[in-house]
């Protein structure tokens, strides 16, 4: 196992760039990266002189989803073992969709499960022509819990009906389509429209659009302590559900690399 962090923050003229920092796994998550993005965002997020967070992904994914090894020992833990991971997870998720500041999701390849929920808590999300996309839990005899208040707000309870059943990918463009992206671009123009977005950011007051990002949250959830409650469900939901004998099968399947027995 590398002792190298999991994260990498590169801050300038008050735009902190954070790279998820595991290449050979395509950023995959386990617990010390959730640890320390967790860490790393609330840090940005206490930092007056952070005026927007750029996420993306170091190599050529995104992200995809969770870690083969961090899978391993899930299907291993008890179901109150997979309860804390699973806020650990929720905690992640709702930091980074709350921070004060802007974020812009820099999509630079693949997203699957987890890294398709980062982009949806991301407030502007970029991506690259050629990218693929998916929400491949039932897969595995699992459903996308801890993700889902996010990626259903940005793609609407219409497309989520469709691809958190059927688990396909799907293209850059589609992305777009459903609303999961802003906008879609050639890899050598990642950079020139992020650096557009952050311009536009820039021009105006760093309190309003704080303000303004508060305001969205306010007005489409009133009650951020049903937030909360529904976090704790789907934490319990997910742990249930991996421990289940139905989870049990499809993750080791995974593992095999063979057929779950539904299929």
């Amino acid at each position: 196992m590398s002792d190298r962090p999991a994260v990498r923050v590169a801050l300038e003229g008050g735009v902190a760039t954070v790279t998820l920092d595991r290449p050979e796994v395509h950023n995959a998550f386990d617990d010390a990266l959730i640890a320390d993005l967790t860490a790393e965002l609330k840090a940005l997020g206490e930092d007056p002189q952070v005026r927007a967070i750029v996420l993306t992904g170091g190599g050529a994914s995104f992200s995809a989803g969770a870690d083969l090894n961090w899978m391993r020992r899930m299907v291993a833990a008890n179901e109150a073992e997979n309860q804390r991971d699973a806020r650990r997870l929720a905690n992640l998720l709702r930091t980074l969709s709350e921070l004060p500041c802007p974020t812009i999701a820099r999509v630079n390849g693949n997203a699957f499960g987890g890294g398709v929920g980062l982009i949806a808590c991301c407030d502007i999300a970029i991506g690259v022509e050629g990218a693929k996309f998916g929400l491949t839990e039932v897969r595995l005899g699992l459903v996308p819990a801890a993700i889902s208040p996010y990626v259903i707000d940005a793609i609407g309870q219409r497309q989520a009906r469709r691809w958190f059943l059927t688990g396909e990918l799907f293209d850059a463009h589609t992305a777009q389509s459903i609303g999961l992206l802003h906008q879609v671009v050639a890899a050598d123009q990642l950079d020139a429209a992020v650096a557009a977005q952050l311009r536009l950011l820039r021009n105006a007051g760093p309190v309003a659009v704080s303000e303004a990002k508060a305001l969205v949250r306010r007005v489409a959830h009133p009650d951020p302590k049903a937030q909360r409650m529904l976090d704790e469900e789907n934490a319990l939901l997910i742990a249930r559900l991996r421990v289940s004998p139905e989870g049990q099968e499809g993750i080791t399947a995974f593992l095999d690399k063979r057929r779950p027995d539904w299929a």
